[in-house]
């Protein structure tokens, strides 16, 4: 699959001002449930409604969703508002009812774009539809594992073509529900800067306090529209209640958005970028010339630890260097997370390095 100027025909055709919204309850309940909120979005700058008929719980015994009378819902939502409506898809057998009530969205979960063999049968399903279909990234961070589920899909004929950025699962505790790990979604939009790109920061955070940073956050990357779970009700939601926000709270926060320009192009501009640019690179290669020396150093350690016959691992000193980072980083003005991540990945290197010694 190459990149392509007509990706993001589907997206232009909307001619929209502002970022494309995709807002919707979690599960759709009821068709009361449905409709008032429709209604509630109809004059929004709110273009896709969608709402999960099907919902894959992680453990049985959970609302999994109303099923195919959800279908007759949104059929009716959409006759009564015109709002393009829209559900997720997880089996041959939902793609064609979804075909069949004339939905216009739908998109692959998580779970599902996990699964090559899942994502390969709705495709098959789905070959030849003009329908927009999204794909949201795996549960766990594969940029490879996400953009499969993307060619499947696009082998199959399908045009419309989008991503939904919803965060990668952790063992770890932070404050989001799914870790953003943003650098993939980066790497996505550098190999593929046309195929739009939707957050989803309702699964990213978990927390309809945070929606609003994370959807920012998402803005200013140049991020295409966003996704945002939309309930009248939200704390006696049947699912994901504590991320769900009010249609009123969902316009506040289109409202407060801030919109960024891709470029600016005058000489001004231009010039301050020059010479902060140019300092970035010489503390970048300051950084690497540091790492160098770290790593020399490790080498030397692990020689050391060879000849006294000690174990590699110390991990008493490495929750103190850990624990002790993480303050430091915090002075300067770096999150815990951050600081997290770029020290594991030292510490994996440094082990690597005297592996490499213990075994020469």
């Amino acid at each position: 699959m190459e990149n392509k100027k007509e990706m993001r025909k589907w997206l232009e055709d909307f001619n929209l001002n502002h970022p494309l919204v995709i807002a919707e309850p979690c599960s759709a309940e009821t068709e009361d449930q449905v409709l008032k909120i429709a209604h509630e979005l109809k004059d929004s700058k709110v273009s896709v409604f969608r709402a999960g008929i099907w919902k894959p719980r992680t453990r049985p015994g959970g609302f999994e969703g109303v099923g195919e009378i959800g279908l007759k819902w949104l059929q009716k939502a959409k006759a009564e508002t015109g709002l393009l409506m829209g559900t997720e898809v997880a089996t041959a057998a939902h793609c064609k009812l979804a075909l069949e009530h004339d939905i216009d969205v739908l998109w692959v979960g998580a779970r599902t774009t996990a699964n090559p063999f899942a994502v390969q049968e709705i495709a098959d399903t789905l070959k030849g539809t003009d329908k927009i279909v999204l794909v949201k990234n795996p549960v766990n961070p594969d940029l490879a594992l996400w953009l499969g589920g993307v060619e499947r899909l696009h082998m199959a004929g399908i045009e419309k073509l989008g991503v939904i950025h919803r965060g990668f699962s952790t063992y770890e505790k932070t404050k989001y529900r799914n870790i953003p790990e943003w650098q993939i979604a980066i790497e996505l939009q550098n190999k593929f800067p046309d195929l739009p790109l939707i957050i989803d920061p309702s699964h990213i955070t978990g927390d309809r306090k945070m929606i609003f940073e994370v959807t920012q956050e998402a803005l200013d990357l140049n991020y295409d529209g966003m996704i945002i779970e939309t309930h009248y009700d939200p704390d006696n939601a049947w699912s994901d209640a504590a991320q769900q926000v009010t249609p009123d709270s969902l316009k506040q926060i289109i409202k407060d958005l801030t919109i960024r320009k891709t470029d600016d192009t005058t000489d001004e501009y231009s010039q301050k970028m020059t010479k902060l640019r140019a300092n970035i690179d010489v503390l970048d290669a300051n950084l690497l010339e540091l790492l160098g020396k770290r790593m020399k150093v490790a080498d030397e350690i692990g020689q050391v630890k060879k000849d006294a016959n000690v174990a590699i691992l110390q991990n008493n000193r490495w929750n103190e260097i850990l624990g002790k980072m993480i303050l430091e980083g915090e002075k300067k003005g770096l999150t815990e997370e951050f600081v997290l991540r770029m020290f594991k990945a030292i510490h994996q290197e440094s082990i690597g390095h005297q592996e490499k010694i213990f075994n020469a």
